[in-house]
């Protein structure tokens, strides 16, 4: 997916695997105990949430949010932000994606007209460097009013294996084929966030393992 000139018809294969993968292995229940982790934590509530997603593909992760704040009667507006056209393009032509806005920028540049009380990430943050990733924690801590949170992958051999095996069996899409496996080559340890938070000046933060093979970071301001 990092690749350039990608057809639109496999960008959209693999994004509704995406979706599936997360559903399946609770990907999304994870991002969900995210955003429950920082409104529990929130003293100061605002009426009105607004909810911010790096590298928000096909817009999976905010739909489901969407639908878990209309049930639980949590008022709340939600923004994806993906450097990827393709990626925005296919967000914003699902039907179930009404209501949810979504920015092709880098998120770097992006200027909030309502700045955010929580930002977000979900298997995006494996896709950069250390460094990146330092600048990237000193961002989302400026950002975001209320605290923000990453849902991403432990780097195990367990995990490569079976993730590996498992899109062989399943996958149709060569690209989740090639980047599940590779993602979890990528992901990172316990140390390597907790070196991460210290280099980028960020104390208040907690880190937890969560099933299959994730880490769920959360920081509260």
């Amino acid at each position: 997916m990092d690749g350039s000139n990608i057809p639109f018809a496999d960008i959209e294969r693999n994004m509704q695997e995406l979706d599936t993968i997360n559903r399946l292995l609770g990907g999304h229940q994870i991002t969900i105990r995210g955003v429950e982790k920082i409104l529990e934590s929130v003293i100061d509530k605002p009426e009105v949430f607004h909810i911010v997603e790096l590298g928000s593909g096909g817009g999976d992760n905010l739909r489901v949010l969407k639908k878990w704040a209309q049930k639980h009667s949590v008022n709340a507006y939600f923004t994806g932000i993906d450097i990827n056209a393709e990626c925005v393009a296919f967000a914003k032509s699902q039907p179930q994606n009404k209501g949810i806005q979504f920015i092709c920028s880098d998120y770097k540049t992006v200027v909030f007209h309502q700045p955010p009380h929580i930002i977000f990430s979900s298997l995006f943050c494996h896709h950069f460097s250390h460094d990146e990733l330092v600048q990237m924690m000193q961002w989302k801590f400026k950002n975001a009013t209320s605290g923000f949170f990453i849902n991403d992958l432990q780097r195990h051999p367990l995990a490569y294996h079976s993730i590996k095996l498992l899109t062989t069996i399943f996958s149709k899409s060569y690209l989740v084929k090639n980047d599940a496996p590779l993602s979890v080559l990528r992901g990172f340890s316990k140390e390597e966030w907790q070196d991460i938070f210290k280099e980028a000046g960020i104390t208040n933060f907690t880190i937890s393992w969560q099933w299959a093979f994730r880490w769920l970071l959360t920081c509260v301001h």
